[in-house]
């Protein structure tokens, strides 16, 4: 019988050289931030070649295809950038955003 974990996310990736390293994270149920929400705690770390994460990433893909198909989850549209950041009003703008 194989052991499984349960995550609720993907907290860090790190790489180093041809290794790449995956910590899972799960919220925690004692700690709490400043607002009393759950902080993330890590569970496990998976480690694979670049090779073996890239084959994975396209399992991961597909996986994530289906999931749109099916209609079981939505993918995010980005929001549009405002014309003036400043509103209306008129204010004042940084040249960043003309």
């Amino acid at each position: 019988m194989q052991s499984e974990i349960y995550a609720d996310a993907i907290g860090e990736i790190t790489v180093t050289g041809t290794v790449m390293r995956l910590d899972l994270v799960s919220l925690s149920h004692t700690m709490r931030d400043d607002r009393g929400q759950p902080v993330p705690e890590h569970r496990m770390r998976i480690v694979m070649s670049l090779e073996g994460f890239a084959n994975s990433f396209e399992v991961l893909q597909n996986a994530m295809n289906g999931l749109i198909e099916a209609g079981a989850i939505r993918r995010n549209e980005p929001d549009q950038m405002p014309t003036n950041p400043a509103g209306a009003s008129g204010g004042a703008t940084s040249p960043n955003f003309m």
